[in-house]
C-alpha cells in the first residue's frame, strides 16, 4: 500500500513537471520567445530542478549516514551498558529497517541509562545507611569497589546487609537496655557510685551517647559481672557481720537489740555493712567487759555440737582450753575457732550422723519387739494388734541390714573424700553397730539364764508355760537303758508362736537326751554355761562360750539364731519367731 502511494506520488510529480513545462512553452509561444531563448530558459529550469533534487538527495543521504552512525554508537553504548549493568546482550531483529533499528537501539539505550542512574542513586543512599549503621555498631561496611557499577545482586546483598544491621542494632539496644537496668539496680543495691567513664555513660539517660559496639556490650557485661561479684562479696560480708552480731548479742543477752536491727528497713548493702559493723564494734566493747560470761555461753554451744557430732570423751578432751578459768581474749579466740571447726565438721558429716541416728532409732524399735516377744501376755490381745506388730517387726528386720549397708558404703566414700576416719562416739560406725548387737545378744542370753536360774532355784523342773517359752518336763519313770551303762531321761522343750492369720497357738516340741547326773550338773548342762561356781557378768559368760564368730550386724545376728543348736541347747521362742 505504501509502495502504491509513493509510485502515485512519483507519477504525479512527473506529470506535474510535464504540465509545468507545457505551460511554460505556451507562455513562451504567446510571448514569441525564440527557440534559442527557449532552450536557455529550459536549461535554466532543468538546472534549477536538478539543483533542488540534488540538494534533497544530499540531505537524505546525510540523514542516512547519521542514522547509521547512530546505530553504531548505540550498539557500542549498549555493549558497554550490558557489561556495566550485567544484563543480557541486546539481540537485533534482522527484519527491522535501518530507521526502526536505530529507534529501537536508542530506546533500549535510554532505558539502560536510566537503570544505570537509578542504580547509582540507590547505591549512594544504601551506602549512606550502611555507613551510619556500621559506625554505630562498629561493623564493616558492605564492600563495593568505588567507581564501579553495582549489579542487581550486589544491590540486593547490600539491602540484606543493611536489614541485618538494623536487626543487630535492635537486639543490641535491647541488650543495652537490660544491661543498663541491671547495672543501675546493682549500683543501687550495693550503694555504688559510677566511677569510670563507661559507667557514667551507661547510667546517663542519653541513649545516643553510647556506641552499641560489641566491645562496649562486652564491657557492660563485665561491669555487671563485677558488680554481681561485689554484691556477692558484700552480701557475704554483711551476713558474716550479721551472724557475728546476732551470736554475740545472744551471748551477751541482747537478743532484742539484734532483732530490732534485723527488722530495720534495709538500705544498700554498703549501708547495712556499716550498720552491722558499728553494732559489732559496740558489742565487741561490751564483750571485753563480759569475757567470762561469753566464754561460758560458747562452751554450752560447743558442748551441744559435740553431742550432735557424737564426740567421745577423748575427742572432747583434745580441746584442752575447755576447763581453763583464765578468761582472756586469747581464750575466747580459741573457743571461737574450736566452735567454728566443730560446726564445719557437723555440716560435712550431717548426712552420716542422720543415717546412724536413724539406725539407732530402728534398732531400739527392734529391741522393743524382742522384749515383747518374750512376754506371754502379748498373745492375749484383741483387734489384730499382734498381726500389726509382726508386720512392723518384719519391716524393721528388712530395714536394719539395708541401713547398715548404706552406712558402710557412705562412710567409705566420705572417708575417701575427706581423707580421715569417721568416728561415732570414738568408734568406727561398724564397730559401734557390732557392739550394739553383741550387747543385745548378751542381754538375751542373760535373760534366758535368769529364767532358768529362777526355775532351778525353786527345786523343780520348769513346767509348761503358756503361750510358748521354755518347758522342760522330767519323766523319771519312763527310763530305759542305753548301751547298758546309764539311765536317760527325756527333756521336752515346748515353744509356741502366734499365727498371723488366726492368732491360734501352735506348738512344736524338741526332744534332747542327756544323762542324769546330779541336779547341779544338770543345770550346768542345760545351757553349758547357765550356772557357774561364782557369779559372772554377761561379758564373762559370753567369753566363756569360746565362739569364733562375732555378731556384728543384724544379718549375722539372725543367722546365728537360725542355726540348729547343740543337742543340749534349749531353743527360745524368740529365735523361732525370727526364723519364721
Amino acid at each position: 500500500m505504501a509502495n502504491r502511494r509513493s509510485e502515485a506520488l512519483a507519477f504525479s510529480l512527473v506529470t506535474g513537471i510535464n504540465l509545468a513545462m507545457a505551460r511554460l512553452v505556451d507562455i513562451w509561444d504567446s510571448i514569441g520567445i525564440m527557440e534559442e531563448q527557449r532552450v536557455e530558459r529550459m536549461e535554466a529550469v532543468k538546472k534549477h530542478i536538478d539543483d533542488l533534487l540534488n540538494e534533497m538527495i544530499t540531505e537524505e543521504e546525510n540523514l542516512k549516514h547519521r542514522i547509521e552512525r547512530s546505530i553504531i554508537t548505540c550498539k557500542k553504548q549498549l555493549e558497554t551498558l550490558h557489561l556495566e549493568l550485567s544484563v543480557e546482550p541486546y539481540k537485533i531483529d534482522p527484519n527491522l529497517t535501518v530507521l526502526q533499528l536505530e529507534k529501537d537501539l536508542r530506546t533500549k539505550m535510554e532505558a539502560l541509562m536510566k537503570e544505570k542512574n537509578d542504580r547509582l542513586k540507590e547505591l549512594e543512599t544504601l551506602q549512606q545507611d550502611d555507613n551510619a549503621l556500621c559506625t554505630e555498631l562498629c561493623a564493616t561496611p558492605y564492600y563495593i569497589p568505588t567507581g564501579s557499577m553495582p549489579s542487581r545482586s550486589q544491590l540486593q546483598d547490600l539491602r540484606e546487609h543493611i536489614k541485618s544491621l538494623k536487626e543487630e542494632k535492635k537486639n543490641r539496644i535491647k541488650v543495652f537496655s537490660d544491661l543498663r537496668q541491671d547495672i543501675r539496680q546493682l549500683m543501687t543495691e550495693i550503694g555504688h557510685s559510677p566511677e569510670t567513664s563507661m559507667e557514667k555513660e551507661v547510667v546517663c539517660d542519653d541513649m545516643d551517647a553510647f556506641l552499641l559496639t560489641n566491645e562496649n556490650i562486652k564491657a557492660l557485661k563485665m561491669i555487671v559481672f563485677q558488680l554481681e561479684v561485689k554484691k556477692e562479696s558484700l552480701t557475704l560480708t554483711r551476713d558474716e557481720l550479721k551472724d557475728k552480731v546476732l551470736n554475740l548479742s545472744n551471748r551477751l543477752g541482747f537478743m532484742e537489740q539484734g532483732k530490732r536491727l534485723e527488722e530495720k528497713p534495709a538500705g544498700s548493702l554498703s549501708d547495712e555493712i556499716v550498720m552491722w559493723q558499728n553494732e559489732l564494734e559496740h558489742l565487741e566493747e561490751l564483750k571485753k567487759a563480759n569475757l567470762e560470761e561469753v566464754i561460758k555461753k560458747i562452751r554450752v554451744e560447743l558442748a551441744e555440737y559435740w553431742d550432735k557430732c557424737r564426740f567421745s570423751s577423748d575427742q572432747r578432751d583434745s580441746f584442752k582450753y575447755f576447763y581453763d578459768d583464765n578468761f582472756t581474749e586469747e581464750l575466747l579466740m580459741k573457743h571461737d575457732e574450736e566452735l567454728l571447726q566443730v560446726k564445719m565438721y557437723y555440716e560435712k558429716c550431717k548426712p552420716l550422723l542422720e543415717t546412724v541416728e536413724r539406725w539407732e532409732k530402728n534398732f531400739a524399735i527392734f529391741q522393743e519387739f524382742e522384749r515383747r516377744a518374750s512376754d506371754p501376755n502379748r498373745f492375749s490381745n484383741r483387734g489384730g494388734t499382734l498381726l500389726k506388730e509382726v508386720k512392723e517387726r518384719v519391716k524393721i528386720q528388712k530395714l536394719l541390714p539395708k541401713l547398715e549397708e548404706e552406712l558402710k558404703s557412705s562412710i567409705e566414700m566420705w572417708e575417701a573424700e575427706q581423707g580421715t576416719e569417721f568416728l561415732f562416739g570414738g568408734l568406727k560406725v561398724m564397730d559401734y553397730i557390732a557392739n550394739h548387737w553383741d550387747e543385745h545378744r548378751l542381754l538375751k542370753g542373760k535373760e534366758k539364764n535368769e529364767r532358768v536360774k529362777k526355775d532351778t532355784s525353786a527345786g523343780r523342773t520348769p513346767g509348761k508355760r503358756p503361750h510358748g517359752g521354755l518347758t522342760i518336763v522330767s519323766t523319771p519313770n519312763k527310763t530305759k537303758k542305753v548301751a547298758g551303762t546309764q539311765n536317760f531321761s527325756v527333756l521336752r522343750v515346748t515353744s509356741s508362736s502366734s499365727s498371723s492369720s488366726s492368732n491360734n497357738s501352735t506348738a512344736s516340741t524338741f526332744h534332747s537326751v542327756s544323762g542324769k547326773p546330779p541336779l547341779s550338773i544338770q543345770k550346768m548342762q542345760l545351757k553349758g554355761r547357765i550356772l557357774d561356781p561364782a557369779p559372772r557378768t554377761p561379758l564373762q559368760e559370753f567369753n566363756s562360750e569360746k565362739r569364733t564368730v562375732r555378731i556384728g550386724s543384724y544379718t549375722e545376728f539372725t543367722k546365728e539364731l537360725s542355726q540348729k543348736s547343740h543337742p543340749d541347747t534349749v531353743l527360745n521362742s524368740t529365735a523361732k519367731d525370727i526364723i519364721h
